[in-house]
């Protein structure tokens, strides 16, 4: 399995994976050409994207997704709430529901709820030859029934997006401060840290840290909260950066 995050943040987030064969996108919040021009960058062909996976209808995580299943054909998968609360969708002939497990040829795919503001959000677990990959984003926390889910993951694509004292202290209305913060809203440094110390295992080879607010955070925070706590917790464990806006991580192949 392959992966690499194209573009992580609040102005849009996708990520590409590939797995026996097959490429997904994880979410489409940045333009088309964009996300051609990142795919390009490792060597992807975007009308090579077989499926769209799709975590909630925030413009953040599909505002490229109209264009880009009119100029790719890409198979959407996603949740039979999400897929009526998505006009785009409407009369689109590829569409895959996906409410808890979902196989397309070698590769599981599970999906269970997260807890956001929005119509039936989601986060996944992708599996292919006993390897798995958690995509954990836009979530206030995590629900402990979901953990058997996340447990010892060879990759973790995982929410870390801000600072609750940048956060307190920084420009936001205090209506948006409480709805970050919120078991609705995303996952602080400190709870991703926390999270991690009770998910990661023998087998964790990447953590990449993921939708970090420009406004509410800093990548060295974050690094640090989570080398902290590690360290806390008696955690061994270093391989961890940060995705980012406007660049593309490495390509991680596991």
């Amino acid at each position: 399995m392959k992966v690499s995050v194209l573009s992580s943040g609040s102005k849009g987030n996708v990520t590409y994976l590939e797995a026996n064969s097959k490429r997904f996108l994880l979410d489409a919040g940045r333009n088309y050409k964009y996300i051609s021009d990142a795919l390009k960058s490792i060597d992807v062909d975007i009308k090579s994207i077989d499926y769209v996976i799709i975590s909630h209808d925030h413009s953040d995580h599909v505002s490229a997704l109209k264009t880009l299943i009119a100029k790719t054909g890409a198979t959407v998968i996603l949740s039979q709430k999400l897929l009526y609360q998505i006009e785009d969708l409407n009369d689109y002939p590829h569409i895959l529901v996906c409410e808890d497990e979902l196989m397309i040829d070698d590769i599981k795919i599970t999906s269970f709820k997260s807890s956001h503001d929005a119509i039936d959000s989601r986060n996944f677990v992708i599996e292919e030859n006993n390897v798995k990959i958690g995509y954990i984003t836009d979530t206030g926390y995590i629900n402990t029934k979901n953990f058997k889910y996340l447990k010892n993951l060879d990759i973790y694509l995982f929410e870390s997006n801000h600072d609750i004292e940048l956060l307190q202290h920084g420009p936001y209305p205090a209506w948006l401060k409480k709805r970050v913060l919120s078991d609705d809203g995303h996952l602080s440094n400190k709870a991703a840290a926390f999270y991690l110390t009770k998910l990661i295992g023998d087998k964790t080879k990447e953590i990449i840290l993921i939708h970090l607010s420009e406004t509410n955070n800093l990548e060295d925070i974050a690094l640090e909260t989570i080398n902290n706590t590690f360290m806390e917790y008696g955690i061994d464990f270093h391989n961890i950066i940060c995705a980012r806006q406007n660049e593309v991580t490495k390509v991680i192949e596991v």
